[in-house]
């Protein structure tokens, strides 16, 4: 019998974690996605927050935890989380829990540059559920992965909690407040909100590739296990099914 892909994941606090045991029940045993909590709770989205619940000491100890499933790739499912940290530090701190594991390791910031590179994509709008200081960091991130962001649209939301509660309606109307005709794609980063029974839904709502905080999360860990596939019902990124090489460390 083959192996179920299994992509570790670490989650600060609360918002959408029973997203991915969502997915795993819709998959019927394709994927297997544990969730291991991280210190966080309900995070306030503010710069001094966020790195805090980004610290080697949460991950690390997320991380061993994670270990218990015996994991493909382990993935820390916090974008703010990873990007208040930089281009260098995000990749830092995947480095740390890699090396740590010995396993492949990112995180979700990371993962939206991949994403974007893995689409052939440049230009991107944001449609950030937090306040506009900390969504500047995401921008600058991008921007350090050579991602031109056209527009930051910020809906100044203040926890993680607040964000869980969104619904379809919500979130498409954010993300098409977000777009801009010369943006390729519509980013919104936050794994706090729940996207991953909607993405076709947000697609056709926009009129061009969405991703979202849980997508690239769940893509990436895959896509660093080696264990990259279609899965339906996941949009764009995973229909991309011809994989672009991404170098190592990049």
């Amino acid at each position: 019998m083959n192996r179920v892909p299994t992509i570790g994941l670490l989650y600060p606090g609360v918002g959408a974690e029973d997203d991915f045991p969502r997915l795993e029940q819709r998959l019927a045993g394709q994927l297997r996605l544990p969730v291991v909590t991280t210190a966080g709770g309900d995070v306030l989205h503010t710069v001094d927050t966020l790195l805090s619940v980004g610290s080697s000491a949460n991950l690390l100890d997320g991380a061993r935890r994670a270990a218990a499933y015996q994991p493909d790739a382990v993935m820390w499912a916090c974008t703010s989380g990873s990007f208040v940290y930089g281009w260098d530090g995000a990749q830092e701190q995947a480095r740390r829990i890699g090396e740590d594991l010995g396993l492949p390791a990112s995180s979700t910031s990371l993962a939206f540059a991949h994403a974007v590179k893995h689409l052939g994509l440049s230009r991107v709008a944001i449609a950030a559920s937090y306040p506009e200081d900390l969504a500047r960091h995401f921008r600058r991130f991008l921007a350090d992965a050579s991602i031109d962001v056209v527009h930051l649209g910020s809906s100044g939301i203040a926890t993680a909690g607040e964000v869980g509660l969104m619904g379809l309606d919500d979130i498409a109307r954010m993300a098409a407040a977000a777009d801009r005709p010369e943006a390729e794609a519509v980013l919104i980063p936050d794994t706090a909100m729940h996207s991953l029974v909607w993405l076709d839904e947000l697609e056709d709502a926009v009129g061009k590739p969405v991703l979202t905080a849980n997508q690239v999360t769940v893509w990436e860990g895959l896509r660093i296990a080696g264990l990259l596939r279609n899965f339906s019902g996941l949009g764009s990124l995973f229909r991309s099914t011809e994989a672009i090489r991404i170098p190592a460390g990049s």
